[in-house]
């Protein structure tokens, strides 16, 4: 257990947090949900450099880290649904997107292939963390009704390119999908 996989095991604890800050409303809960998705966001890029750089990178690391930004985003975006953000069958997609690549990754590795991020992947996680911190920003603001408009416009935008990442996944790889 080094600090690159310290630090990926870190962001589990965080999407609680940030899941509790956006649930129970207290004061200061949207300041709190802010630092802790930026914290997150922080030691997701740390963990990366730290690991190519200087500690290596493990099989531990190759599998939590990814799933650590899943779990982090997915409770950003179902803590929308309940801030009434976004709808459901935008979190819904984002979410069904996630776990069918994670399941083409999964298939691919049990073929002893690894797939890596794609551009349009990696669009859509930087994508998806603007559109996190622009919701929070508005919250600690305290004008989430105000921008619900232009909000609900980003959550249709960063849906959107959530879905066509995943289906340039599968169009990239669907040698996997017909394979034996």
């Amino acid at each position: 257990m080094n600090p690159p996989n310290i630090l990926t095991l870190s962001r589990f604890g965080m999407a609680a947090l940030l899941m509790v800050c956006l649930s129970i409303t207290f004061p200061g809960s949207m300041i709190l949900a802010l630092v802790v998705f930026a914290l997150a966001a922080l030691t997701d890029a740390l963990d990366g450099h730290l690991a190519r750089t200087v500690y290596g990178c493990t099989d531990f690391g190759k599998l939590m880290d990814p799933l650590a930004d899943k779990v982090l985003t997915a409770a950003a975006f179902i803590g929308f649904i309940e801030l009434g953000v976004m709808p459901a069958w935008m979190v819904t997609l984002i979410l069904s997107r996630e776990f069918m690549v994670t399941g083409l990754r999964l298939l691919a590795a049990d073929k002893g292939i690894v797939l890596a991020a794609g551009i349009w992947g990696k669009h859509k996680t930087i994508w998806q963390m603007v559109f996190i911190l622009v919701v929070l920003f508005a919250g600690v603001f305290h004008c989430l009704d105000k921008c619900g408009t232009i909000l609900w416009w980003g959550g249709l935008f960063v849906t959107a390119l959530s879905i066509w990442s995943g289906w340039h996944y599968f169009v990239q790889n669907k040698n996997l999908l017909t394979a034996k």
